[in-house]
């Protein structure tokens, strides 16, 4: 039993880090790297063994199935009955206001967290705080940063994929190819306190994925970057999922849910209220597009003369602009347009967007997405 990373690992900036990770034990099992942590720390890696899971309702095999998980703390419910299926292969959004149990849900899937009640399966096996065999075929990313200030960009990433490989050969590839699929090149030597915002997002990511997992979660991971660093962390995302990784991605932003996730569950006070495809989810609610017309010099009556118009869910004036949303339909903005025309109402520019996943969220809750 031996303190975790091996000495021969640490380099000597590293060595001072031991106190860090004291709670981190390794155990050498058959050759095997195994760790263990009371507190429930995430690791290792694939080494192998049985890649066989149970099958969903159309024959994809499931990466992770829960049933009826609850947590609670003292009176607050934070998962109520969570009822969860990821099928491998996919890139899964969890989506949901800041607060709804979506980082709680993660933490209980990972054991991190002990939870009330319910059942935890990833690859077809119980998961639990020692189940070694899964933990190494995964990689967490999460929100809150977690490097080393000590440790350059480089050390960094060997450090951490030092947690699950012990072969320096094979390492030190892994992390020369993490270093290139975040776009670090540049920065190898540079010391985390000196990267942008970004960039230190980027690093945290290829510290989660160096040792190639089977399953990656990354929790918030473009919270408060640049819109260029967010568009490289996506596409990133999109490339791991590409070369095999089943992905899960927790996000409050609509927009990179929408953009990435093949499908969707939205999670609202620790219930998922809505789940399936991005289209399947816009088809549960009513609101077709929303409209915008610029509208010059238009009557005060316009915004209860518009509501009265069939398929008219809802009409606002704000300022020249009339927003206006309308049920499903090919032929309401056409409807729209000759109405105020025929009204002798000059036009300026005019928009239309289709519903939205914060329409779907508005609908069935009663309240914005981001509230």
């Amino acid at each position: 039993m031996r303190i975790l990373p091996d000495m021969d690992i640490l380099s000597h900036r590293q060595m001072r880090l031991k106190k860090q990770i004291t709670n981190v034990i390794l155990l050498m099992d058959s050759g095997h790297l195994q760790w263990n942590n009371p507190e429930g720390i995430m690791g290792a890696r694939k080494t192998g063994g049985d890649m066989t899971f149970p099958a969903g309702e159309m024959g994809i095999a499931m990466v992770i199935q829960v049933k009826n998980l609850v947590k609670r703390y003292g009176d607050l419910t934070a998962l109520d009955h969570l009822n969860l299926e990821i099928h491998e292969g996919e890139i899964f959004g969890l989506l949901g206001p800041n607060g709804s149990g979506k980082t709680t849900a993660i933490n209980c899937i990972l054991s991190l967290l002990k939870f009330d009640k319910g059942d935890i399966m990833i690859f077809g096996k119980p998961m639990s705080p020692d189940a070694y065999d899964i933990k190494r075929r995964i990689g967490i990313v999460m929100q809150n940063v977690a490097v080393f200030d000590e440790l350059t960009v480089y050390e960094n990433i060997d450090y951490f994929c030092g947690l699950y490989i012990t072969d320096k050969n094979t390492r030190k590839s892994l992390v020369e190819e993490a270093i290139e699929f975040v776009g670090l090149g540049d920065f190898r030597k540079f010391y985390p306190k000196k990267l942008s915002g970004g960039l230190l997002r980027r690093l945290n990511i290829a510290c989660g994925i160096a040792h190639k997992p089977d399953l990656i979660i990354l929790d918030e991971p473009t919270v408060a970057v640049d819109p260029q660093s967010r568009n490289s962390i996506l596409e990133g995302i999109l490339r791991l999922n590409s070369e095999g990784a089943t992905v899960v991605y927790t996000s409050h932003y609509m927009e990179e849910v929408e953009q990435i996730c093949s499908r969707i569950a939205i999670l609202d006070r620790g219930k998922i209220i809505a789940q399936g495809t991005k289209d399947e989810l816009k088809d549960m609610i009513r609101s077709g597009v929303t409209i915008e017309v610029e509208l010059i010099g238009a009557p005060p009556s316009i915004e209860r003369d518009v509501r009265d118009l069939p398929h008219i869910l809802s009409a606002e004036l704000n300022g020249n602009m009339l927003v206006v949303k309308s049920e499903k339909g090919k032929s309401n903005l056409v409807m729209l347009l000759d109405y105020l025309k025929s009204r002798n109402i000059p036009l300026g520019r005019v928009y239309s967007e289709p519903p939205t996943l914060n329409d779907v969220f508005l609908e069935i809750t009663g309240k914005e997405l981001r509230d």
